[in-house]
């Protein structure tokens, strides 16, 4: 996914389904600079990662 897509998803007000390496994640965060994002586990919302916007498929 490119970075101005994953900032599109971020401020939708609709659910749309993001998956990284195949396990749905909801995007909590995008950082520009880094190019990375902060996501959690749709399952475990506890699962906190920072992943680069790159890894990350919008299957909406």
């Amino acid at each position: 996914m490119d970075l101005e897509r994953a900032k599109e998803i971020l401020k939708s007000p609709e659910h749309i389904e993001v998956t990284y390496r195949g396990r749905p994640v909801w995007i909590e965060m995008v950082d520009e600079h880094a190019e990375k994002a902060q996501v959690h586990e749709e399952v475990n919302k506890d699962n906190v990662m920072i992943v680069p916007v790159w890894d990350l498929e919008d299957k909406g």
